[in-house]
């Protein structure tokens, strides 16, 4: 395990609004506020888009990943993590839960889903530490460094 210390800097209280793209929006809300590392929790509702729900095969390198879509409005919590990628912007990886009619769909949000209705969103802005999020060969992805 590797750890960077930080500090809680400045909270941010989001709404979302129908059809905004997570985690394109937030995103941006950091890009324009200078957020490089923060702490996201995102509550409420999501409509449609696409879930990573894990790689189609565990032993390949880099995996591919196995895409689940969102049909109709489902409940949402999510929690995630931005730090900034090599060229020092900020990416979201943010991992969710949705519900519908008593089935569950947990995954990774980073292919995109479009809020539905209404997403509350808290972003914790940490300060002082020097994650980053840089490519990885093996993975194919791009892991988040401190």
């Amino acid at each position: 395990m590797k750890a960077s210390e930080g500090k809680i800097g400045r909270v941010f209280v989001l709404r979302l609004e129908n059809d905004d793209v997570v985690p394109a929006c937030i995103e941006r809300f950091a890009r324009e506020k200078s957020i490089k590392v923060g702490h996201v929790i995102l509550i409420g509702g999501v409509g449609c888009g696409e879930v990573v729900v894990g790689p189609r095969n565990s032993e390949e390198m880099p995996p591919n990943p196995l895409l689940l879509p969102v049909d109709g409005a489902h409940e949402v919590v999510g929690l995630g993590i931005i730090a900034p990628d090599k060229d020092g912007r900020p990416v979201l990886h943010i991992h969710a839960s949705l519900g519908r009619a008593g089935k569950t769909l947990t995954g990774c949000l980073r292919p995109g889903v479009s809020t539905w209705l209404v997403g509350e969103a808290i972003i914790y802005e940490i300060t002082g530490t020097s994650a980053k999020r840089l490519p990885d060969d093996e993975s194919g992805f791009d892991l988040l460094e401190v």
